[in-house]
């Protein structure tokens, strides 16, 4: 099963200084959680951080994942809200998209009527340049992970989604930023 989590970390709107230290401590303890470098993206979008973790039951995702990045706001104080895309009495993505390899651009959190889902999902995952797309249950329907060479690529690659997908209801792009690959 799979789930995301996305963190939004304290920062000073006046102290960009304080603001990367904060991130980049959440950063290090979701290291230190022996989440892959693969799982964890900072994003300039709807959230400071978006955690991808893989489980087996709901038992092992609140033990392993929920309750330690949880924890992380006690201890550092550094997370101002912690939202599980999924919800606490719905943790589980609905339908898994493709499995990727490579690094996204960017993540796309869309919306979609109940009833096109699934088609939705299918037409998007038919796009060159989508890596993958989930079904989730939360304040979006899907996630979508997609690569580009830059923004004005990922700005086409959006014009394209619109086009060949016209049924989904609403897009909000989170931009992977890639600090992590130095860790």
């Amino acid at each position: 099963m799979r789930a995301y989590l996305t963190l939004y970390c304290k920062a000073s709107r006046f102290n960009t200084i304080c603001d990367e230290i904060s991130i980049n401590t959440v950063l290090d303890e979701l290291i230190h959680m022996n989440l892959s470098l693969n799982d964890v993206f900072l994003l300039s979008g709807p959230a400071d951080i978006l955690v991808h973790v893989n489980f087996k039951d709901l038992e092992e995702f609140i033990n392993k994942w929920f309750n330690p990045i949880r924890a992380i706001t006690a201890k550092e104080a550094m997370i101002e809200k912690t939202e599980v895309i999924e919800k606490m009495e719905n943790l589980f993505v609905l339908s898994e998209g493709k499995l990727y390899n490579e690094e996204p651009y960017a993540f796309l959190f869309q919306n979609t009527h109940p009833i096109n889902i699934e088609q939705v999902q299918q037409d998007l995952q038919n796009i060159p340049n989508v890596l993958s797309a989930d079904i989730v249950i939360g304040p979006y329907d899907l996630i979508t992970a997609v690569k580009a060479k830059d923004r004005e690529d990922l700005k086409r690659l959006l014009l394209k989604i619109q086009k060949e997908v016209p049924k989904i209801q609403g897009t909000v792009t989170g931009l992977v930023a890639s600090i992590h690959k130095n860790a």
